[in-house]
């Protein structure tokens, strides 16, 4: 195979090896990285220095994997090689020691496949590449998932009798899991008038349809003036994705655009032409109010169903659906028996928590390891429930741990069991919770609380998919997934250390953030309501009212005890009430209980902050063993004669 002259090569892998590509301007850090990995039996394919030196190295030779420098010579940086190595569908891992909190931002956009930090070990190296290629796998295997259900549920609907608004309402239903709109707009490109169809999606269940009568009152200017707008926008004959400055550059050239976005909050927008067997272009537009939320994967699937929806319009342009009737009252009702099974007990309407409903329902049905992130008591244990009821494992059983409350000195017993004998006391063998798990979903709550030793053979566990009873001479395969949920900064846990990198790694595939209530007040009145009534059927009392005081007082209050403050001042309230309206609620309690915490943003910090924080940390102990990031050697502290001693040597310098 060609080289291209401008990279040094390292040792080219054979194809039963995995093919990695380092890009990295600084000599001593690209060798190093290259001994670590060709020591560990990954083939180098070759060492860039430069964008452009990556760049041509690919076009001979595409690598798994690449690792990728943020800073790099030239006028180009690693973040926008990023975005190449993205469109190219190539894995990368980012390498760094910059601390920008603005770059590591713009970093954290392109989604990389992991991420190390400067000076690295071979541990973090080799751990944060097992786990990439892990993330790789899965994803691949959730594109492919995705497109096989995306496309069966298409053709679900084109093979029903729906007739063209109800078709494209189901339509918009089904796709929305896969790729998240806020209003979709769809219909044939024509240069004479506005005959596009829009959905606009309130909350969770209900989507409306938005025709050129509507949209006229909604933007409260005339149908005329609509189609004139429409007559003078730029048609886009390719899929193409739209944000920040190129969309506001658009809506020069397609005026339409900038009226519907600026109804409709949009911020970011997707179009996909669809050509059909009437040889006419049809456009699928997916408007979003979060920026940046379509990317290269949402067209890459929207490119593999291109039969499925050039089907599906003709579907439902054909004339024999028009004469069609159906009972429009019993397909609602039917779909939402559909959409909200699996979500008892979580109640949300808000734009936050449809985002998460969207989560749940496109990790539920893979195997994948889920991290659901959130303050206490935003019901991250509902979360996990909701992901188990929907997922093909909901008639196995459903584990909860909570690892806050696990003793440390019987933790591995409860978790994987024991044998007869295997302690004193072990009377009998018992059967841990990973093994009562076996076939079904163990939810491990509190994961932060979970001590190191712990973390280690949970690791063990999902990695080789098997446990060993305390006692036991053998392995027992298990076949369990994994969701965990924490309150705190995992990240923040493994830069003190006392979270395991690698373990976190395997939980963060597929992470979801519960939104805490603070963040969802539109949410309040319904979450109220719901639990008057249940607390209200608990006393034996009729169900009681909320006055207009009360629901400001709620609407108001921040709830840093979240969901479950609300919920215990709900039943106080009715326990206070004598009539049939709760008139005040007092939160003044609640309020000082849970007094506003501020904590500071994590960073990565450079080498030489690092070696300053170690310094300072190193005065305060009596004796440590550290090694030195410069020179790689071990050394050993004193305090008393604020000397280093070399342990090979015995020399000593002074700090």
């Amino acid at each position: 195979m060609k080289k291209t002259a401008a990279i040094e090569h390292g040792v080219v892998s054979s194809t039963s090896q995995k093919r990695i590509l380092i890009v990295e301007d600084q000599f001593i850090e690209a060798h190093d990285l290259q001994l670590i990995l060709e020591k560990a039996g990954y083939g180098v394919t070759g060492i860039a220095r430069s964008v452009e030196q990556a760049l041509e190295h690919i076009e001979h030779e595409k690598p798994d994997l690449v690792f990728l420098d943020i800073m790099l010579k030239g006028s180009r940086n690693g973040i926008e090689l990023a975005h190449l190595l993205k469109e190219k569908y190539i894995g990368f891992i980012f390498i760094s020691a910059n601390s920008s909190k603005s770059i590591l931002d713009q970093a954290k956009t392109t989604q990389p496949y992991g991420f190390i930090v400067k000076p690295f070990r071979d541990q973090d190296v080799l751990t944060t590449l097992e786990i990439a290629f892990y993330r790789q796998e899965y994803s691949l295997e959730s594109q492919l998932k995705q497109q096989f259900q995306l496309q069966k549920e298409i053709t679900e609907i084109i093979n029903s009798n729906l007739k063209r608004e109800d078709a494209l309402l189901a339509f918009g239903k089904v796709i929305q899991t896969f790729i998240p709109f806020d209003y979709l707009e769809a219909g044939f490109v024509t240069t004479s008038q506005y005959d596009n169809l829009g959905i606009i999606r309130k909350n969770l269940d209900d989507y409306q349809i938005i025709d050129l009568q509507k949209l006229s009152r909604i933007a409260a200017v005339s149908t005329k003036e609509i189609n004139e707008t429409y007559k003078k926008s730029k048609i886009d004959l390719e899929p193409i994705i739209y944000s920040e400055e190129a969309l506001i550059n658009n809506f020069q050239a397609a005026p339409i655009k900038a009226l519907i976005a600026h109804n409709f909050g949009i911020k970011s927008y997707l179009v996909f032409p669809v050509l059909t067997t009437s040889v006419q272009n049809y456009h699928f537009t997916f408007y979003s109010r979060n920026l940046n939320i379509y990317s290269q994967e949402n067209l890459k699937l929207l490119n593999s169903l291109e039969n499925a929806l050039s089907q599906f319009v003709a579907k439902i342009y054909s004339e024999e659906n028009f004469n069609l009737t159906i009972k429009k009252a019993e397909t609602k009702n039917e779909k939402k028996t559909i959409d909200t099974e699996g979500f008892e007990g979580i109640i949300g309407n808000s734009s936050q928590m449809i985002s998460v409903f969207n989560y749940i329902r496109k990790v539920a049905p893979s195997d994948t390891s889920v991290l659901v992130l959130g303050e206490s008591g935003t019901g991250k244990e509902k979360i996990a429930k909701s992901i188990h009821a929907l997922s093909p494992r909901k008639e196995e059983p459903l584990v909860v741990i909570n690892c806050g409350a696990i003793p440390e000195n019987l933790a591995e017993s409860l978790l994987f069991g024991h044998e007869k004998g295997a302690f004193t006391g072990a009377l009998e063998r018992r059967i841990g919770k990973f093994e009562l798990a076996d076939g079904g979903t163990v939810f491990l709550d509190e994961i932060g609380e979970m001590s190191l030793e712990l973390q280690l053979k949970l690791l063990r566990v999902l990695q080789e998919k098997e446990i060993e009873r305390v006692g036991g001479t053998s392995s027992i395969k298990i076949d369990v997934r994994i969701i965990a949920a924490t309150n705190k900064n995992l990240e923040e846990e493994v830069a003190a250390g006392r979270f395991r990198m690698d373990l976190y790694y395997r939980l963060h595939v597929f992470p979801i953030t519960v939104p805490p209530l603070k963040k969802r007040k539109e949410d309040i009145p319904n979450l109220a309501n719901h639990f008057i009534k249940i607390y209200s059927e608990k006393m034996g009392r009729k169900t009681l009212n909320l006055s207009d005081f009360a629901l400001q007082q709620i609407m108001n209050y921040n709830w840093p005890g979240n969901i479950r403050e609300l919920e215990h001042a709900i039943q106080r309230a009715i326990l206070l009430t004598d009539g049939n309206t709760i008139k005040e609620i007092e939160l003044s309690t609640s309020s000082k209980m849970h007094p506003e915490q501020t904590s500071e943003p994590f960073s990565i910090k450079t080498i030489l902050e690092n070696e300053r924080l170690y310094s300072l940390y190193s005065k305060k102990m009596q004796r440590k063993n550290f090694r030195c990031w410069r020179c790689c050697r071990d050394f050993r502290y004193s305090s008393f004669d604020f000397k280093f001693q070399n342990k090979k040597t015995g020399n000593k310098t002074r700090n």
